[in-house]
């Protein structure tokens, strides 16, 4: 009994000085992970304002972390190549469902894991059959060699993880994988694939959430084809940015600007995940892009589009667009457009309007031109009749405020206006005082301010002004 005593009391005890003992590791690990947290934090925050490059990573932790990265993404590079092998050769194919796109039908489900998708395979008998009946028009064509305008068959094309048949049109589904798996919200691709070969044209609205207007032209566009007419294919992403779409706002949720980050990156930040998906999964199957936007900041635009005239494919796209004036602009670094031309894809900006707000005239002038576009190229076959051609602006400015106060405005969007010309002014409503805002140059407004409250330096009004170019 006298040795079992102080055993009883060494096992009470011991216990008591562990924690004690380990007290001061505790709290040293959670000060080191509280410093290490503000860190990133702030890291992240100046991201924004630096060139995404890889060479921006340090060459000690950072390169051994993108070594782990690439070898526990192997086994998903693997996975995706099994997606992709019986595409090329199929044994079972992922038809995508031939639907009337005026229809109202359920949303498609998501793709993130694309063989545990049921009914949507086919047996290798439906798939020999297919190919019998798509071999069997070929010949046909072949035959008649004397008519050379008889136009190519499609072929049918693999779109997020749904192979399109020719002739067919479909809603798809695309998810950037950002949000909670629980939560996550999809983000329908409309996809008109046309009985005859052709280019592939892809239309972007809404990459801001709150412009508006680009949605509405994709839908009527896109809602009007008829895939039994169309040559090549035309995929319609009409709500890009969903989430800021659903809260009116600009940005994404982390406050940032989507449309300054493409072609994004894999393992970057959220914009850059988002940027990525689309250009990989979506953008890079493209010939031709269109991305519509509107003005922003309580600002509109006349419908117009952006464009590198400096790059002759580009300025000869430009060419399609009827009743569009063109703005020479070469576009910013992570702009939609701008990596799509340095991709090899024919790519402008689309204005049209300002944001919150559907404005008939402006969709009207948006699904014109696109039609006209589809016409330029073969895609369509329709009684077009083309209006007298805009100008290319190759010089525009803006005219700021130089006081604060009410913004009233004496001249229309797409006026045309010289050089002192008054075009409004800013009413101080305490003191009363009124200061006028003229025109710097002679030229057209292309976009303004619309009336409201301002402060100095404030944006008013946008000016193109032609410029003498050789060869135009």
């Amino acid at each position: 009994m006298l040795f079992q005593r102080p055993r009883h009391s060494t096992i009470r005890h011991f216990p008591i000085w562990l924690f004690v003992a380990a007290l001061p590791m505790v709290t040293l690990a959670d000060s080191n992970d509280s410093s290490v947290l503000v860190a990133q934090l702030a890291e992240d925050e100046n991201v924004e304002d630096v060139v995404r490059s890889e060479p921006r990573r340090s060459p000690g932790e950072d390169d051994d972390a993108s070594d782990d990265e690439q070898e526990s993404s192997a086994p998903d590079t693997g996975q995706q190549t099994q997606t992709v092998k019986p595409l090329v050769v199929p044994v079972t194919r992922k038809i995508a469902p031939n639907i009337d796109l005026k229809e109202v039908a359920p949303l498609p489900e998501p793709e993130p894991e694309p063989e545990s998708l049921p009914g949507a395979e086919l047996s290798a008998e439906e798939v020999q059959a297919l190919q019998d009946t798509a071999q069997g028009e070929t010949p046909a064509a072949e035959d008649e060699s004397d008519a050379p305008a008889e136009p190519l068959p499609a072929e049918s094309f693999t779109l997020l993880g749904k192979e399109v048949l020719p002739g067919t049109s479909t809603r798809l589904a695309w998810s950037p994988q950002i949000q909670i798996a629980g939560l996550s919200q999809i983000t329908p691709v409309l996809v008109v694939n046309g009985v005859n070969a052709g280019p592939t044209l892809c239309l972007t609205g809404a990459v801001h959430g709150d412009e508006l207007n680009g949605i509405e032209i994709i839908r009527r566009t896109m809602y009007d084809l008829n895939p039994e007419k169309l040559s090549g294919r035309v995929i319609g992403v009409p709500i890009v940015n969903l989430t800021g779409f659903q809260q009116g706002s600009r940005y994404l949720p982390d406050r940032r600007d989507l449309n300054r980050f493409f072609p994004g990156r894999k393992d970057g930040n959220l914009a850059d995940r988002v940027a990525y998906s689309l250009f990989e999964n979506v953008i890079r199957h493209c010939d031709m892009l269109v991305d519509i936007h509107t003005g922003s900041l309580k600002r509109t635009n006349l419908p117009q589009l952006r464009a590198d005239m400096n790059n002759p494919d580009v300025a000869e796209f430009t060419r399609g667009f009827d009743r569009m004036a063109v703005v020479h602009s070469s576009g910013s670094p992570g702009m939609l457009r701008t990596a799509a031309v340095q991709a090899g894809i024919r790519a402008v900006t689309m204005e049209a309007g300002e944001s919150l707000r559907i404005q008939e005239h402006q969709i009207e002038a948006g699904v014109n031109s696109l039609n006209s576009l589809l016409e330029k190229h073969g895609m369509i076959s329709r009684m077009f009749v083309w209006g007298d051609p805009e100008p290319v602006y190759y010089d525009s400015t803006w005219v700021r405020a130089e006081h604060g106060g009410i913004l009233f405005s004496e001249i229309d969007l797409g006026a045309n206006v010289s050089e002192g010309e008054v075009l409004g002014y800013v009413a101080d409503p305490i003191t009363n005082e009124q200061h006028p805002i003229r025109s710097t140059s002679n030229g057209r407004i292309i976009g303004m301010a619309v009336d409201q409250v301002v402060m100095a330096g404030f944006a008013a009004y946008h000016i193109g002004t032609e410029a003498e170019v050789p060869g135009e």
